[in-house]
């Protein structure tokens, strides 16, 4: 992902600038996808691993990115306190 576009980025619904989900986080994360685990915040589940992932400051939400496109809606946030083993820093 571009570094001038991810200077720009923010959550939608915090306004938390966002990084890249670092290797550690994003394994986690597809591990807990995998096991049908994951809900998004408007309750459907995510069924698909994700290849790329922002993070907020607070390591608190997940966005995915398809096809290197940020999708940056509140309703798609991921909630990382439930992905288990997700690494607090």
């Amino acid at each position: 992902m571009d570094r001038k576009l991810l200077d720009l980025l923010c959550s939608p619904d915090t306004r938390q600038p966002l990084s890249l989900l670092d290797a550690k986080g994003l394994e986690a994360l597809n591990r807990a996808i995998g096991a049908g685990t994951v809900l998004k915040a408007d309750g459907s589940t995510q069924a698909l691993a994700l290849r790329e992932a922002l993070l907020t400051r607070d390591r608190k939400q997940v966005f995915r990115v398809d096809d290197g496109i940020p999708v940056l809606l509140a309703e798609e946030a991921i909630a990382t306190a439930q992905i288990a083993g997700f690494p607090e820093k």
